[in-house]
């Protein structure tokens, strides 16, 4: 769902500011946060699904 936003405006119109709902606002926050995670990620090792799911499985976080 797109952001609904409001500007806040000078007297010529020109846009000043912008005026998001707590809900925008933490949403955009988070994604920040993700991509944050992801760069500092990105030079890791890949891993394979199919591993990645065995993984999950022998540490008991994922059932059979």
């Amino acid at each position: 769902m797109p952001a609904t936003v409001q500007y806040v405006t000078d007297e010529k119109g020109q846009r000043q500011a912008v005026v998001l709902s707590l809900e925008d606002h933490e949403r955009m926050i988070e994604d920040l946060a993700d991509l944050a995670v992801a760069a500092e990620r990105r030079d890791e090792p890949a891993i394979d699904h199919e591993d990645f799911i065995e993984e999950l499985k022998r540490d008991g976080l994922l059932q059979s």
